[in-house]
């Protein structure tokens, strides 16, 4: 890592928030530690990424996909490993999985239309940033404004997460 991470338990004075965090999470994983250098943008950190694996609309297998494959596209292992146990939970099946780590998912089988429509727009926004308005219009036609608006935030937040792995070499 390039910034050293917090060990926990060792600043009293962040005790109260690595204690939110090892309750909404269940450890102080090592990004977390790494996020207790900045107690704010740990704080903002957790709820945001909280609310986007948490309380979206998304169904968990089209959220879990999405996340792997921003891993795979941005570079990030360390995030494609954390969330591989999450993807099988949900049952997406591990040569699914493995086909996420191809170049292009053109080929990728056994999909619905939901996960598909989804990995093009998570390529699309992490690729080109720019979203083709012929898969906009399909997306608006599969889904309400809501569940629109958080695959999108979700598919922006872990370019975000993995972003900062592969800046600071979380896993590495």
């Amino acid at each position: 890592m390039r910034i050293a991470p917090i060990t926990p338990g060792t600043r009293p004075e962040l005790a109260p928030l690595e204690a939110r965090i090892a309750q909404a999470r269940g450890r102080i994983s090592p990004l977390y530690q790494l996020l207790l250098n900045s107690p704010p943008m740990a704080e903002g950190w957790e709820q945001l990424l909280s609310a986007v694996r948490n309380r979206n609309t998304l169904p968990a297998d089209v959220r879990e996909l999405v996340i792997l494959r921003v891993a795979v596209l941005n570079g990030a292992p360390y995030e494609f490993d954390a969330h591989v146990p999450h993807a099988r939970a949900t049952g997406v099946p591990d040569a699914v999985i493995e086909a996420l780590r191809l170049p292009s998912i053109d080929a990728l089988a056994g999909l619905n239309d939901l996960q598909s429509l989804a990995l093009r727009l998570t390529d699309q926004m992490t690729r080109e940033i720019q979203v083709e308005p012929a898969l906009m219009d399909q997306l608006t036609s599969s889904m309400d404004e809501r569940s629109l608006l958080d695959l999108v935030v979700t598919i922006a937040a872990y370019n975000m997460v993995s972003r900062l792995l592969v800046a600071l070499e979380v896993g590495h």
